[in-house]
């Protein structure tokens, strides 16, 4: 572990020894000097990890020189010692990132304790800062995978209102990338250095959902123990990411359009409203238009979370861009699991633009993740894809819902049996499993018109779904 470098300055020697012998003999690596000149002379040929020095120096203010040696060492952490300390000189230390005034006669051994705390609360500031540069790089523009017009258009919407309080409705299948553009209008917005905080509104029971969003008071409900704030005002300041937003319940659909409204909320349990600068973002795979009209949600509470629309294509419909996909996980998951796996095959790249990624892009991240890992290094090749694929093979894109029986039939029946032939009882169990999902799909999950579609009973469909698990 590297030891930590501290600079001392004050022009008192009993001062300069006292402190040098307490922090050395904590483990610490110590430059002690008498005068501001001095600190700037050593400070040129090393760098401190922190700066502990008195206010008034017999050439200059101790603050005049933390400011001026943090100009090159930003990270620089800084303690202000005085004899004859004022509350203005006070304040000024802690607008200039002081971490302690103390005040002599001082106690050294509170001293080494106050030093250990600013060191590690310097140590977690610069851990934010790399965390949100990391970020920041992640979400930039240029990390966006595809140069299809679908997601040219997409990112020519997130570029022009990230930098707005715009509320943007961001809708598309599941899979499709709905909270990484949400991420994306955050981190390229001037509320990038206030928190994003995501709630799956799905996800939690609707009796839970009001106390996450707004908090809830001491005593509001039976096992509220203690006040809570909610995800508004954490998100003060930042981006709150309502995501799956069409599950939300009617009763909180309308306390969710008064908080947008009026910008403010009240706690579970409380009378006094509470001001919030949120930016809102909503997602969902849910077509809202339709449960408008269905009053499922309300017309309302869609028109102001539909300020800007995104719209995010599935990956059928994008499939240019599967090749740089493929590349850019190929990469990541050889880096960060230490594989060496290519794809080069144009026969595999056929059958991966054939197929129709019903979980899309989130669907082929998970697919390349499998076969990096399964297959550690070497060149991807069509015999290591899952059996499922197979079944594309011959119709460009599966069995799709489009396709009549008679067409998906002809389809099977002409399928080519690969020279290294193939799993049958594996390749039959999924092509099985896919017609079931397409039935339930098709009738919303409604068993009895599944089991007419497949020309079966719909005891024998049930039995079946239970034992392979089998759900939409």
């Amino acid at each position: 572990m590297t030891r930590k470098s501290i600079l001392v300055v004050d022009d008192e020697v009993s001062i300069r020894k006292a402190l040098s012998r307490a922090l050395e003999r904590d483990g610490y690596l110590v430059t002690a000097v008498k005068s501001a000149t001095e600190a700037t002379c050593v400070s040129r040929d090393s760098s401190f990890h922190m700066l502990i020095c008195d206010l008034q120096l017999p050439d200059g203010n101790g603050i005049q020189l933390i400011q001026q040696l943090k100009h090159n060492n930003p990270e620089l952490a800084s303690i202000i010692i005085t004899g004859n300390g004022t509350v203005e000189s006070a304040i000024q230390a802690t607008r200039e990132g002081v971490f302690h005034y103390v005040t002599k006669p001082f106690n050294v051994d509170e001293v080494l304790v106050l030093v250990g705390k600013a060191l590690r609360h310097e140590e977690l500031n610069q851990e934010n800062r790399h965390l949100k540069q990391a970020l920041h790089r992640k979400y930039n523009f240029d990390n966006f995978i595809g140069d299809s017009s679908a997601m040219m258009g997409v990112f020519s919407v997130i570029e022009k209102v990230a930098n707005t309080d715009s509320t943007v409705l961001i809708t598309g299948e599941s899979g499709t990338g709905k909270e990484l553009v949400a991420q994306a209008l955050h981190y390229n917005s001037n509320r990038a250095e206030k928190m994003f905080v995501p709630v799956n509104c799905g996800a939690i029971p609707a009796g839970l959902l009001e106390s996450e969003l707004f908090g809830h008071m001491k005593g509001a409900f039976t096992g509220a123990v203690a006040n809570r704030t909610g995800r508004f005002q954490a998100a003060d300041g930042g981006t709150l990411f309502l995501d799956e937003i069409g599950e939300m319940s009617p009763d909180l659909q309308v306390k969710l359009l008064r908080a947008l409204q009026y910008q403010s909320i009240e706690p579970v349990g409380s009378v006094k409203p509470l001001e919030i600068d949120a930016r809102i973002i909503a997602a969902t795979n849910v077509d809202l238009e339709r449960a408008v009209v269905e009053r499922r949600f309300r017309e309302d509470l869609y028109y102001r979370l539909n300020v800007i629309p995104i719209v995010m294509p599935p990956l059928r419909e994008r499939r240019g861009d599967i090749p740089l996909l493929i590349s850019h996980f190929l990469n990541n998951y050889n880096n960060e699991k230490g594989c060496d796996v290519v794809m080069r095959s144009e026969e595999i790249m056929g059958v991966l633009m054939g197929y129709e990624w019903p979980g899309n892009v989130r669907e082929l991240e998970n697919l390349v993740q499998r076969m990096v890992v399964l297959k550690g290094k070497g060149e991807i090749e069509v015999r290591d894809l899952p059996p499922k694929f197979f079944l594309s093979k011959s119709n460009g894109g599966g069995f799709g819902a489009r396709a009549s029986a008679s067409t998906s039939q002809d389809s099977f029946l002409n399928f080519e049996l690969p020279a290294d032939g193939v799993d049958l009882k594996a390749l039959v169990n999924n092509f099985e499993d896919h017609l079931l999902r397409q039935a339930l799909q098709r009738t919303n999950g409604n068993k009895n018109k599944a089991s007419e579609l497949l020309r079966m009973n719909r005891t024998t469909l049930v039995e079946k779904l239970k034992k392979k698990q089998v759900s939409v």
